[in-house]
């Protein structure tokens, strides 16, 4: 199932329990999705950065962020 397949399914009218849950994945998804974006980002060298248009201060500023912050 795809992302957004997922976020359509949590849009339709499901039971509570089945709502929470599909939120819940969803959460989770999106945190381990930040999380291993932002240690790939800062483990890039600073002329990969700045070849890709990234400012590396900028970059290393959101690798530092925790994963729950979007």
């Amino acid at each position: 199932m795809s992302l957004s397949e997922a976020y359509a399914l949590s849009a339709r009218q499901l039971p509570l329990l089945s709502h929470l849950a599909v939120t819940l994945a969803l959460t989770v998804t999106a945190w381990e999705l930040r999380h291993r974006s932002r240690k790939h980002l800062a483990g890039l060298a600073p002329e990969r950065m700045r070849d890709i248009g990234l400012d590396p201060a900028a970059a290393a500023c959101e690798a530092e962020k925790p994963f729950w912050r979007a």
